[in-house]
């Protein structure tokens, strides 16, 4: 992927030294290297561009690998591709001819504009001037997006022959406007299982109680329950289990800015404490089991 840097990975799969833990964390939605003939094709600028970002993720969550787990980042934009998508949602409205008869046009995403690619951003402007060359749907799709899926599913599978199960972490951040709680207040996370189905329920139990004891104010998934990676990876009765957390932007961005504040530093030791303790937790549950059979 050629940006204004030069040439950069489309992503990248941070390792432990060893696996420790039965977790993969993914970050699909915080890729910030634009590509050169994307910001040739967009008619937003620099900052409107970067508003369906989710910031700064991938820093949050950097820690996982020292713990003892892998995370797979995204390098490439959500507005350029989403991966949180079936892989052909596409609107046939944006591209320069006809879209091939497997494509999904009738998705409830593509009708918002938010498609594998996007057509807007996330304040509703449009990302292009024009029409696309069907050329990009091989450009994105089939060059980036399965490659990435390879390579979390590569992840998940690994990490459920070594431990007999996994945990997928699907990390995202929303926009501090969001408003769930009683009276309009807003929330600080929402944790997303696709409504009881993608994880055992304990193990989202584990997830919010935590996250609560942390002060923080906890929905479950209303809005976000989970997208197409949730959906897709999470098969708990093969031992696989997805589940999505969405923390609101406030808390450690400027959102106008597009830079950490002072809540970062308070914000990724919460976070710590959160996987460190749910880590505790599953393995507590998993040893008990072992030793369970063993009787």
């Amino acid at each position: 992927m050629e940006t204004a840097a030069g040439p950069c990975p489309a992503f990248e799969i941070v390792e432990p030294g060893e696996q420790t833990l039965p977790f993969v964390f993914c970050s699909p939605h915080s890729g910030r290297a634009y590509p050169k003939d994307f910001l040739e094709q967009t008619r937003l600028g620099p900052d409107a561009i970067r508003r369906s970002e989710d910031l700064f993720v991938d820093q949050l969550f950097d820690f996982v690998p020292a713990l003892g787990a892998p995370i797979l980042q995204a390098r490439f934009p959500r507005a350029y591709l989403d991966v949180n998508r079936e892989p052909y949602e596409l609107d046939p409205g944006m591209f320069a001819g006809p879209l091939p008869d497997f494509a999904n046009s009738a998705s409830v995403r593509v009708a918002g504009g938010l498609g594998t690619i996007p057509r807007i951003v996330a304040e509703r402007e449009d990302i292009y001037n024009g029409k696309l060359p069907l050329t990009e749907i091989e450009r994105r799709i089939e060059a980036i997006y399965f490659p990435f899926h390879e390579a979390l599913e590569a992840l998940i599978e690994r990490t459920r022959r070594r431990f007999g199960f996994a945990i997928l972490l699907d990390c995202h951040s929303m926009p501090s406007s969001v408003r769930l709680m009683p009276g309009g207040r807003r929330a600080d996370m929402v944790v997303g299982d696709r409504f009881g189905t993608s994880a055992l329920h304990a193990y989202v139990v584990m997830v919010t109680q935590r996250l609560s004891a942390l002060g923080y104010e906890v929905t479950r998934n209303k809005p976000y329950a989970g997208g197409f990676i949730t959906e897709r990876y999470g098969r708990p009765r093969r031992g696989v289990h997805a589940i999505q957390i969405e923390i609101n932007r406030a808390l450690y961005a400027d959102e106008v800015g597009f830079l950490p504040h002072d809540g970062f530093t308070l914000l990724r030791r919460d976070l710590w404490s959160l996987v460190t303790c749910f880590a505790g937790e599953v393995e507590a549950g998993w040893q008990g089991d072992l030793a369970a059979a063993a009787e």
